[in-house]
């Protein structure tokens, strides 16, 4: 009998979301790296010829690319298992998905390729293994790390912000950690969308390269247990008290959550507000714009201040895609759910991300983001 294959690879920060998910919905996947002919001429065309991590393929022969899309295929087939049903949670679990996936590009791309004297060997003999073998293998390997280097910068992790990146990440390890000491997962005794987030930037680069990962053991143990519970089919919570399969009941928020939120806040409310007026900008300038027009990574580089320090990253129309599901989440609520939804965001500083929309939806069409 044929099962999912998760094309990917250990070193990509996106496709972690998505193994993760497989993981814990004991779905009978394998994994493989997307550097055959047979993805090249069978996967690829069906991924909408866009060869990004993660793809997969299912037994039927249906290709699903990207991480979201490939967690919304799963939670529609098997009754949104990891999807929490009370308001606060509920906007809460996407909003984590959100800064996952996109808001902690920056300290993720910073300890990856900013520390070669620790993380060199260790990412060229990864990059190296994702292409095909050959005798261009060692050269085409050095072409995408350089490639990501330069992308580490336009996520605005360069000298100037070094100083600011890493105090914001290690302000950010202790409030995970203190977080995880209390639970095992974001909202309780089991994983929501939120965590499947949060581990692609937390396993595939800060909690397995070397630079990141050795801080992570030696500062924040508590949050490295929760990055081996994410990867492990069984709850392996043993070291908690409440052995339930469950969310917080009554739709608690506790403290360390709120001290969590507070710490991402800090970069991530000025960076979307910023990548908002950029993107925005961007598209006043294109008038023809056809709907179904491909999605770019990059309109454009908006500049915040952080601190004091001025940043200057790339305006990603994606973190937009995801952030919309966290205002529609809001929109479909009760007034009196959403006074409290509210009133919760503004203790945790981040009210602003309910209202930091861009003019033009973005949807899906042929494993494609589009424009609508």
């Amino acid at each position: 009998m044929k099962t999912i294959t998760l094309y990917s690879s250990s070193l990509s920060l996106y496709a972690g979301r998505a193994r993760s998910y497989l993981i814990n919905a004991n779905l009978d996947f394998r994994e493989t790296i997307p550097n055959t002919q047979y993805f090249k001429e069978t996967v690829l065309p069906k991924a909408g010829h866009r060869q990004s991590l993660p793809t997969i393929e299912l037994p039927d022969g249906e290709v699903i690319r990207d991480g979201a899309a490939i967690i919304d295929h799963f939670e529609s087939a098997n009754g949104h298992r990891f999807s929490p049903t009370t308001p606060k949670h509920r906007v809460l679990s996407r909003l984590f998905d959100v800064i996952g996936a996109e808001g902690l590009l920056r300290p993720a791309m910073h300890y990856r390729w900013n520390f070669d004297d620790v993380n060199k060997e260790f990412l060229q003999y990864h990059f190296s293994e994702l292409m095909p073998s050959g005798p261009n293998r060692i050269a085409q390997a050095e072409k995408s790390m350089n490639q990501m280097r330069n992308a580490c910068m336009a996520f605005g992790a360069v000298p100037d912000t070094f100083e600011v990146v890493e105090a914001l990440y290690t302000e950010l390890l202790a409030a995970l950690n203190a977080h995880f000491s209390e639970v095992p997962y974001l909202l309780g005794n089991k994983p929501c969308i939120g965590d499947f987030g949060m581990i692609a930037p937390l396993f595939a680069h800060l909690g397995r390269d070397p630079k990141p990962l050795s801080m992570m053991q030696s500062d924040a143990v508590r949050l490295f247990r929760w990055v081996e519970r994410m990867n492990r089919p069984e709850p392996d919570i043993g070291e908690f008290a409440e052995q339930t399969d469950v969310y917080l009941a009554n739709d608690e928020v506790p403290q360390t959550l709120i001290n969590l939120l507070r710490q991402i806040a800090i970069d991530f409310v000025p960076e979307t507000k910023a990548a908002a007026e950029t993107i925005n900008h961007w598209l006043a300038q294109q008038p023809n714009l056809a709907a179904g027009t491909q999605v770019q990574r990059g309109v454009g580089m908006g500049s915040f201040e952080v601190r004091g320090v001025t940043v200057n990253a790339l305006a990603q129309p994606y973190r937009f895609y995801l952030l919309s599901r966290v205002q529609q989440e809001f929109q479909s609520l009760t007034e009196a759910e959403q006074h409290s939804v509210t009133a919760l965001l503004k203790t945790c500083h981040m009210e602003a991300i309910l209202d930091c929309k861009i003019s033009r939806d973005i949807g899906r069409k042929d494993n494609l983001e589009v424009w609508l």
